[in-house]
């Protein structure tokens, strides 16, 4: 990548990236499909096999709605999970296109990054109700049944996107308006209220269930991980149960889920990795292609989140994706994980034997910024990529790993009073696979704030960090007494039950679905607001 700061400036790019300046989205230029009457169209099963893939397909894809390095679908909705979160931080600069998630200035719905994240579920839900109108009630082919099984999973997996983000997690606020829910049954788009936290997850368990009923069962096997097959959906039920307190309907899935994978060893996560669709702890996953990432390179996760691209703007702006120090340092030595970032003095074992190319190291490789400028402490190397220096960014990203499922049974295990079972569930993962040393009764935390620790640390990137604080019920804490790394600007806390840990709906689609009351409440929150909250882990 050639100079990609003068590309910027040409662009405008710097105006754009703050947050108080990006440009808004007017309603008539994109007006959301939830308010739209679907068309359904006629298509035999077995022509049915494009429409399908590029459901699939449009998880990830760059630029799909807007040619900006910030609309790659949910895999950037992922990426904004986190940032709003308390563990992942990128520098407040002017290319920093996610200043809107540090800030979490992102409650006018109007700017592009929230209207994307509200869009893209509601766009891959049009596309999955016109799908399953296409077919018949008569449908008896195996491969349609199939597809037909998978589609209600992705729709499933829209309305999990959503649910968390919108209203207060299901256990408080079940009875609650969540978001409007669209199937191809619904008739009136201009009164689409807002279904209850409750409906939505009645739903998707609805979804997730017949399609399990089918996968279980189903001989026709999926191309690729990309795809979605019984372990996925068993997952993805598990993900939901957990949301629900149905702790031993989760525990029950998570198994499912898990039963033909295994974690990856202490070994395989010693060298950046979680890049390739084909890991073996991988259960699903986004498979991007070459072709796909360089449409546009800038709007994919090995462009922002990876560390080690030569056409990306974390290495070229130095708008690394680093961690919280309130949670590195809770991290012991002896774990491999703690590797998964550079230090303070940017070293890490991950790094060993790894060049930039022209340069004798990686992390303080610097061009000028042409390609890459060194990294800044606690920038995290988990992700590679598949060469240093790479220029396609045609890296993967989970959806699922066979670790969160393991993480799923001993939290449920712990809630449902078996507290041996779930030490022993935590001792096996973690002494076998990623520090030897572990001790589950020496951690002095809550076995359930440990369990959360965990999935903070095993999990940091994938886009959890959100739905598990909402699901927890716990305070946003970003610092301690301004212990932390964390930009100035980002720097505050926000206590579990402030109305502006909630999305708001864009204007363009309450002004066409009249049913819509927006959520209200709260206010943007202040450099060092709220500094004595506790999150149970990183006190």
């Amino acid at each position: 990548m050639k100079n990609i700061k003068l590309f910027l400036l040409a662009a405008g790019a710097l105006v754009a990236a703050s947050c108080t300046k990006m440009d808004e989205i007017q309603p008539e230029s994109g007006r959301m499909l939830v308010s739209q009457v679907q068309e359904t169209y006629s298509i035999a099963p077995e022509m049915s096999a494009a429409p399908f893939a590029a459901m699939f397909t449009s998880l990830g894809q760059p630029t799909k709605m807007y040619t900006y390095p910030d609309d790659w679908e949910f895999l950037m909705i992922m990426f904004c999970n986190d940032l709003e979160g308390a563990d992942a931080l990128i520098a407040d600069s002017g290319y920093n296109w996610f200043s809107v998630c540090g800030e979490l200035s992102s409650r006018n719905a109007n700017y592009r990054n929230p209207y994307i994240r509200y869009r893209a579920p509601y766009n891959l839900i049009a596309d999955a109700n016109t799908f399953l109108s296409s077919f018949g009630e008569d449908v008896t082919d195996e491969v349609s049944l199939n597809r037909i099984a998978q589609t209600k999973c992705l729709r499933a997996f829209a309305y999990m996107n959503l649910a968390p983000y919108f209203q207060f997690n299901y256990q408080i606020a079940k009875d609650k308006p969540c978001v409007p829910i669209v199937t191809p049954e619904t008739v009136d788009f201009t009164n689409n209220p807002r279904a209850t936290v409750g409906e939505v997850y009645d739903l998707i368990i609805k979804d997730l269930s017949e399609a399990i009923e089918e996968l279980d069962k189903s001989t026709v096997k999926r191309a690729t991980k990309a795809y979605i097959d019984a372990s996925v959906a068993h997952g993805l039920r598990a993900r939901a149960y957990l949301e629900m307190g149905e702790w031993a309907k989760a525990l029950a899935d998570a198994e499912a889920a898990a039963a033909d994978y295994t974690p990856a060893t202490l070994k395989e996560v010693s060298v950046p990795s979680f890049m390739d669709i084909n890991e073996h702890n991988w259960i699903w996953g986004y498979d991007m292609t070459t072709d796909m990432a360089l449409t546009y390179p800038f709007a994919t996760t090995s462009g922002w989140l990876r560390s080690f691209s030569a056409n990306g703007y974390a290495p070229a702006c130095q708008v690394y994706t680093c961690i919280n120090t309130l949670l590195y340092d809770k991290i012991p030595d002896s774990d491999i994980r703690k590797q998964w970032w550079v230090d303070e003095n940017l070293e890490s074992s991950l790094l060993d034997g790894l060049k930039w190319p022209g340069f004798d190291d990686v992390a303080h490789a610097d061009d000028g910024g042409d390609a890459k400028l060194p990294y800044v402490p606690y920038t995290n190397v988990k992700f590679g990529c598949y060469n240093v220096g790479t220029v396609t960014n045609d890296e993967d990203m989970p959806f699922m790993r066979v670790e969160e499922m393991i993480l799923i049974q001993a939290e449920c295990q712990a809630r449902l009073g078996n507290e041996a079972a779930a030490k022993q569930i935590l001792t096996k993962f973690v002494t076998e696979n990623r520090d030897p040393k572990y001790d589950v009764d020496g951690r002095h935390l809550d076995l359930l704030d440990e369990i959360w620790f965990q999935r903070r640390v095993e999990l940091w990137g994938e886009g959890f960090y959100t739905r598990d604080m909402q699901r927890l019920n716990k305070p946003l804490v970003r610092f301690h007494d301004k212990n932390t790394n964390m930009p100035e600007a980002f720097r505050f806390n926000l206590p579990a039950d402030d109305p502006w840990r909630l999305l708001r709906f864009p204007q363009g689609e309450m002004n066409t679905n009249l049913g819509i009351v927006d959520n209200t409440g709260g206010h943007q929150p202040t450099i060092d607001e709220n500094p004595g909250l506790l999150d149970g882990v990183t006190d």
